[in-house]
């Protein structure tokens, strides 16, 4: 998935970073360090691009205006994010890696929230109309890392099996 394995490979869009940001963070074992200096490597590049981006969205907006407070907030905790250097070890590393996927699935939605879009949850394309849309919460066991947003009319009903 990292744009890091390969010359060709194609350019980092919004969806595949959000995309690959939550496939990071859902892994159950340890990937390998090459894995997560690579993906490490995709999430800062990202988090530098996308971050004058919702700071340009953020000052067209009014000083009192929350989303933009907010999307300001969390521009700060993702250049905190970004100062850190990577940790010793594999555990420490992927501990790092994992607050970068954080900021990048954050300032994703910080973006979509400025920009007045919504992204699907389960196919990760734009809504076009709300009329399309169908409002989706998905709530963790764990009582944290609980999702909300909408999907597809078309995507609400469609089974999906996991990958073999």
């Amino acid at each position: 998935m990292s744009a890091a394995i390969a010359d060709d490979a194609p350019h980092l869009t919004k969806p595949s970073m959000r995309a690959a940001a939550s496939w990071f963070l859902s892994q159950k074992t340890l990937p390998r360090h090459q894995t997560v200096k690579l993906f490490g490597d995709d999430f800062k590049a990202f988090l530098e691009d996308l971050i004058p981006q919702v700071e340009q969205l953020a000052a067209g907006r009014g000083e009192d205006d929350v989303p933009a407070m907010v999307a300001l907030a969390g521009i700060g905790e993702a250049r905190r994010r970004l100062g850190v250097a990577e940790r010793p070890g594999l555990r420490g590393e992927v501990e790092r890696v994992n607050r970068l996927a954080r900021s990048v699935l954050a300032l994703r939605a910080h973006y979509d929230a400025l920009t007045g879009a919504w992204m699907c949850l389960a196919c990760d394309q734009a809504i076009d109309t709300a009329a399309d849309a169908v409002p989706y919460v998905q709530v963790s066991p764990t009582g944290g890392n609980g999702r909300s947003g909408h999907v597809h009319r078309h995507c609400a009903n469609r089974v999906r099996r996991a990958p073999h």
